[in-house]
């Protein structure tokens, strides 16, 4: 098959993985998301998202940061085309296809080729490739021409011309094999001693069985807690009934869709706090209708304003991190998405304003 044809059957099973702290790629393999352990950053919690699933909440359920791979639970429907594991060696020369998401270009499938089938970097064997990958690709699918998986794509030397390593098939298989033959969820393997540790034999972040500090165990357990602003930011979000979790895009970001409207809310390390709602273009004709409009209504306005940056009209809410409270942005953020909701069919309905294209959400 070519790399047209193998992305067309298999992008259902092409999962897009969110965190506070990046966001990688996953594959769907039998019942169990595969992706990478630096991908989930230590989380008991990810979102993630798919050609048939919206962003969700899923659980990690088994974190391995030896193999670098996690397995993510979630009751999603199987892909009408399931990917399987290679069962037959890799060879050099062999043509591969990387698929994920990188800088969050959803479903980018890139060929090339097997620079060397078996490439030793510490303990572990690797397949090295010259296929592009990019920073959003970890944890995505390696798969050959019959579609298979052969690898996991986990990392890239930096500078590099297409210098890409990922974990072969059988290390995936083996962890896969291991771990659903414990019968348990919630599992850490050990990067000292490879056991299988489940979650609840963990007392104080060591391994019961060598003793040392399991850094995943101790993330796993404190979680992701926002501070100063950005917590605030996300206790106004959460009393607006938004749900923080999955509107969070990293720890200073956030999107909010709400009606018709899309609310970009970005919080600057010069200390603003900027939410944009993009309502819509100005329309060819009747732009001066258009203008006097919008500077009548910003007259009217508190805590938001309407501007045009090139040809497409914001919303826009501003303030200082130090000047804000929940009573202020309880009142700004609540106008600001029931205003960018109200506001872009007024402009498309009324004067023709262009509705805005969007790429399929990340």
């Amino acid at each position: 098959m070519n790399t047209q044809n193998i992305l067309e059957d298999y992008i259902e099973n092409i999962i897009q993985i969110m965190t506070p702290y990046g966001s990688g790629s996953g594959f769907i393999i039998d019942d169990l998301i595969v992706t990478n352990s630096h991908v989930v950053s230590g989380l008991k919690e990810v979102v993630i998202s798919s050609k048939k699933e919206k962003r969700t909440i899923a659980n990690v359920i088994y974190d391995d940061p030896d193999y670098d791979l996690a397995f993510i639970e979630y009751n999603f429907e199987k892909p009408k085309k399931q990917l399987k594991l290679a069962t037959e060696p890799v060879e050099d020369g062999d043509t591969t296809i990387a698929i994920g998401h990188p800088y969050g270009l959803n479903y980018t499938a890139t060929e090339g080729i097997v620079s060397r089938a078996l490439r030793l970097q510490g303990d572990l064997e690797y397949i090295q490739i010259d296929a592009a990958i990019n920073p959003g690709n970890s944890g995505g699918p390696l798969l050959n021409t019959d579609g298979e998986v052969i690898g996991v794509n986990t990392f890239i030397i930096q500078n590099s011309n297409n210098l890409g390593f990922a974990l072969p098939y059988f290390y995936v298989q083996e962890s896969l094999t291991n771990f659903k033959a414990l019968g348990k969820k919630n599992i850490i393997k050990c990067p000292s001693c490879k056991n299988y540790i489940p979650e609840e034999n963990i007392q104080n972040d060591y391994c019961p069985e060598c003793g040392i500090k399991l850094e995943v165990a101790k993330l796993r357990r404190k979680g992701y807690k926002p501070t100063g602003a950005t917590k605030l930011v996300e206790d106004i979000l959460d009393k607006l009934n938004i749900n923080v979790t999955l509107a969070r895009r990293s720890q200073a970001s956030w999107l909010v869709d709400y009606g018709s409207a899309r609310i970009n809310i970005n919080y600057y390390e010069n200390g603003i706090i900027i939410g944009d709602a993009k309502l819509c273009a100005i329309p060819q004709n009747r732009i001066d209708e258009v203008y006097n409009f919008l500077l009548q209504e910003n007259q009217k306005f508190s805590y938001l304003q309407f501007s045009i940056n090139e040809n497409s009209i914001y919303l826009s809410y501003l303030i200082v991190d130090s000047s804000l409270t929940m009573e202020k942005g309880k009142i700004a953020f609540d106008r600001l998405f029931n205003y960018a909701d109200k506001f872009d069919d007024i402009l498309i309905n009324k004067f023709g304003a262009v509705k805005q294209k969007r790429d399929e959400e990340d």
